[in-house]
């Protein structure tokens, strides 16, 4: 089993920063991918952001591409999402989520096993 843990959220105005943090716990190894997906009210999860558990290869969304930064710790067992000039449509509620037993990384929410409890990121105009 894995456990993941978000934190970091709050609310920010347009153009600024956050970065959200992913803790794991559990059986988790390094070729894992790790996904960071997004859910606005009345709207279907969306994907963010990926990378594997251990680092390398990075994927993103068009809509962040240039503004958000995945990235990992392995001495922290934490994955990040540094998350740049915000726009109130980036208003969501963001989930960490891995995949199980693939090395495979996927921008669809339905191939992830493992999902974090989700916290909220508020971008005022």
């Amino acid at each position: 089993q894995v456990q993941l843990v978000e934190s970091g959220g709050g609310l920010v105005q347009a153009g600024g920063s956050l970065r959200l943090s992913c803790a794991a716990s559990g059986s988790i190894f390094s070729g894992t991918p790790v996904g960071w997906f997004r859910q606005a009210p009345g709207e279907e999860r969306e994907f963010v952001a990926a990378i594997r558990w251990s680092g390398g290869s990075t994927y993103y969304a068009d809509s962040v591409k240039g503004r958000f930064t995945i990235s990992g710790d392995n001495s922290k067992n934490t994955v990040y999402l540094q998350m740049n000039s915000l726009k109130p449509e980036d208003t969501a509620v963001y989930y960490c989520a891995a995949r199980r037993s693939t090395v495979v990384w996927s921008r669809d929410a339905r191939d992830y096993s493992y999902w974090g409890q989700g916290i909220q990121v508020t971008v005022s105009s």
